[in-house]
């Protein structure tokens, strides 16, 4: 689907119409790859060129290291239903476009701990955040971290398993087990976002209690220090 910049411009002025969307993950789990995926539905780059152009990866060092460094962000179109129309998406109309499309801010995070300050300022600028999971290496530590910081900043995540062939090419499992170690992906992911919420609804609960013990001291105190009527009859 081809977007052209006065397209973008008009989506620009409907501001319930933007979303800001940011990539989390932790290192080499797929997020540069994923946001070339999105770059090639808007026709900005060739779908052959996914993963190897690294579009947004725009600093030299970046190209040479193969990482992130520095967020980067992008503006695309998405229109629901333009992937499954029978003549594809580029027979989207360009009324249809500016009616039913929605225009997506996407910022790619680095996904080194040593640039965590990008991380977390990329899920403050999100409506929501993409995290991304490699399916062989599972949740690692900057995913936890990631997963944290969308906490936060009150960020609503939506986990990707990423890299699903790697369970057939390299670990050649079975269907059964492959489906078992997603399973166990999703299951991980949800328990660390349940952990944070525990978390804190007992910092909350300990500050309650803590207050209350206040209150009650104070009341001890001022109870204390009220003269005895005894002593005023004398």
């Amino acid at each position: 689907m081809n977007v052209t910049v006065n397209e973008l411009a008009v989506l620009q002025q409907q501001q319930g119409r933007i979303r800001n969307m940011c990539i989390l993950a932790h290192v080499d789990h797929g997020k540069t790859t994923l946001s070339d995926h999105l770059i090639a539905t808007n026709g900005l780059i060739h779908p052959k060129m996914v993963g190897e152009l690294r579009y947004l990866d725009s600093r030299d060092d970046e190209q040479a290291r193969g990482i992130t460094m520095k967020s980067s962000s992008i503006s695309l179109l998405y229109v629901p239903g333009a992937a499954h129309r029978p003549q594809g998406p580029r027979s989207v109309p360009p009324a249809a476009k500016l009616s039913c499309g929605y225009l997506v801010n996407l910022i790619d995070s680095p996904g080194h701990v040593d640039f965590c300050s990008e991380v977390s300022t990329a899920a403050r600028l999100s409506d929501g955040a993409l995290v991304v999971v490699d399916a062989v290496e599972g949740v690692c530590i900057q995913t936890h971290a990631v997963l944290r910081q969308a906490w936060e900043e009150k960020v609503k995540p939506c986990l990707m398993i990423n890299k699903l062939d790697r369970l057939i090419l390299e670990l050649k499992l079975p269907p059964e087990e492959a489906a078992s170690r997603i399973t166990a992906i999703v299951a991980h992911a949800n328990m660390i976002w349940s952990a944070f919420n525990s978390e804190h609804f007992m910092r909350e609960a300990d500050a309650v209690l803590a207050s209350e013990q206040q209150q009650q001291q104070q009341r001890q105190e001022a109870a204390e220090d009220r003269p005895d009527p005894a002593d005023n009859e004398d």
